[in-house]
């Protein structure tokens, strides 16, 4: 395989969203009932994204993102920081990528409790307005 052809192999012209879930999922070494359960959703939900049968809304799609340790756009285009392509050497111990995963939960924590402190802050807002 040429450099330009692992480069690319992610790219939108030669893979689906569904090709980059299924990827990202199994470099983070989830499978798909231990993934649907870490972001809410059925096992059968996370099958029926990796085979284009359908799509996550942005807000799964931000926590898949954050969850598997890829952007955003990379797992819609497969344009920027995504998973490395089959056949190249990952050289990380099974201790680094047991760190790494817990890095990726302790992110996507964060994001929750950053959306949830979002909502009561707006939900507080609307009751001293009104109060006043």
């Amino acid at each position: 395989m040429t450099d330009n052809a692992t480069e690319d192999w992610f790219s939108e012209q030669r893979a689906t969203f569904g090709d980059r879930l299924a990827a990202a999922r199994e470099a983070a070494e989830l499978g798909q009932k231990e993934l649907a359960k870490r972001i809410g959703v059925k096992a059968k939900t996370i099958a029926a994204w990796e085979n284009d049968l359908s799509e996550p809304r942005a807000n799964r799609l931000q926590m898949l993102s954050g969850l598997l340790n890829v952007s955003l756009v990379w797992l819609l285009t497969g344009a920027g920081e995504g998973v490395d392509p089959p056949g190249t050497e990952n050289n990380v111990s099974r201790d680094v990528r047991a760190v790494l995963l817990e890095l990726r939960e302790l992110r996507g924590d964060i994001d929750d409790a950053g959306s949830r402190l979002a909502r009561l802050e707006k939900h507080l807002r609307g009751l001293l307005e009104a109060e006043a």
